[in-house]
């Protein structure tokens, strides 16, 4: 189970930098976890509108994990920026 949740992190934190504008300094095992706690946030909305468990693929859920992965890595990039004293140039 862990093994599925670091995989399923480092992919979702990898589209996550995708997504976003700009270069992200952030390291490869801090992507990862922040990836890990989008789609712990991203399932977390999904059972809270119901959308949860689905039959078939769970696109909706998938989504939310994305937009969480999204969400967390920018605010991730922005402490991990002001921790390093790192200025963003976007």
């Amino acid at each position: 189970m862990w093994l599925w949740a670091i995989i399923v992190g480092f992919v979702l934190g990898l589209i996550a930098k995708a997504i976003l504008p700009g270069k992200q300094h952030q390291p490869l095992w801090l992507t990862t976890l922040f990836g890990i706690i989008g789609a712990v946030l991203g399932n977390a909305v999904a059972t809270w509108i119901g959308v949860g468990e689905t039959r078939g693929i769970d696109w909706t859920r998938h989504l939310l994990q994305i937009a969480g992965a999204v969400l967390v890595v920018a605010l991730g990039e922005m402490m991990y920026g002001a921790i390093k004293g790192k200025r963003q140039t976007t």
